[in-house]
């Protein structure tokens, strides 16, 4: 048992690691995407950063053996997969242009809080009074952050939010999608959203792409391989440990967001966004709790109908 008992903390430990590693490349994915956004337009960075990605998963998924289309593909689940990817993609890389990298960060990590609601509503997943009101109090910390009605309220972070509620369709969508569909197709498929994308945008603001310089190049060069290794970690993460100990540490993409924030695109933090921020941690935090506490079994008498902690046992 004690031997059990490191092993699992050991993998726990490990799987943490891997989402810390995962969190922070994605906040670098980001930040380099903003840095290309001050000059090429949005359309064209999606476009390119898709065929990145594509191009990268294909490549893993015949390394691995697998055809690159598979009917399932096409199924329902994967067709709003997609779509909330492209909702997903296109508002969040439009949010981290045009507003502070930090404050899309903190927007973004109300997605596990939206998840819980749309699994409740939509799968029919049991959830207690506690974690609505936790849902609640999480979306309350977004209002606070973009504080709506007051002199300093940007429209504009509503591009922010809108790409938080189609990363949590697609996260709903990925737990419905057949799974015959292995990770690296996913990744593909993935990203291929993210080329539609930026085609439609492209065709809708009628932008003219413009060539890129070799130092913009490289940035977008720079966040495919991390949006890769991001997700790459993240899987890794996901598989190593328990999903409840390893699932907080998402909330460490919040701190990188800010910090590269901070010390390259010389944003402040104000008293609105550190508030939102613990309360969007906080509720997700317990709502992780409370969904680890609601999976422990009660403890059950034994045959010889002694009571259990010494308490009688019910007939």
């Amino acid at each position: 048992m004690t031997t059990r008992l490191l092993n699992d903390h050991k993998a726990n430990l490990i799987g943490s690691l891997w989402m810390v590693a995962a969190m922070a490349v994605f906040a670098v994915e980001d930040a380099f995407i903003k840095a290309a956004a001050d000059v090429l337009p949005v359309g064209q960075i999606l476009v390119i950063f898709g065929i990145g990605g594509a191009l990268v998963f294909a490549g893993l998924a015949r390394l691995n053996g697998e055809p690159l289309f598979v009917k399932d593909v096409v199924s329902r689940p994967m067709r709003f997969r997609i779509m909330f990817e492209i909702v997903g993609r296109l508002f969040y890389v439009l949010a981290i242009a045009v507003i502070p990298l930090s404050a899309a960060t903190v927007i973004l990590q109300a997605t596990p809080l939206v998840v819980v609601a749309g699994a409740a509503l939509v799968f029919g997943e049991k959830v207690g009074w506690r974690r609505w009101a936790a849902i609640i109090i999480g979306m309350i910390g977004v209002v606070v952050i973009i504080r709506p009605g007051t002199d300093s309220f940007s429209v504009l972070s509503v591009l922010a939010v809108i790409g938080m509620i189609g990363f949590a369709g697609r996260d709903l969508a990925s737990r419905a999608a057949p799974a015959s569909l292995s990770t690296w197709l996913l990744g593909l498929y993935g990203f291929f959203a993210v080329i539609i994308a930026g085609v439609f945008y492209s065709l809708w603001q009628a932008q003219t792409y413009v060539r890129p310089s070799l130092e913009i190049s490289l940035f977008l060069l720079l966040a495919v391989l991390a949006g890769v290794a991001a997700y790459s970690c993240l899987m890794k993460a996901m598989r190593t440990g328990d999903v409840s100990a390893v699932t907080p540490f998402r909330y460490t993409r919040l701190l990188f967001g800010i910090a590269l924030g901070v010390l390259l695109f010389g944003e402040e933090l104000n008293i609105s966004m550190l508030t939102g921020s613990g309360l969007i941690v906080l509720s997700g935090l317990f709502i992780v709790w409370r969904g680890k506490a609601a999976k422990v079994p009660a403890p059950t008498a034994p045959a010889s109908g002694k009571p259990v902690s010494g308490k009688p046992v019910s007939k």
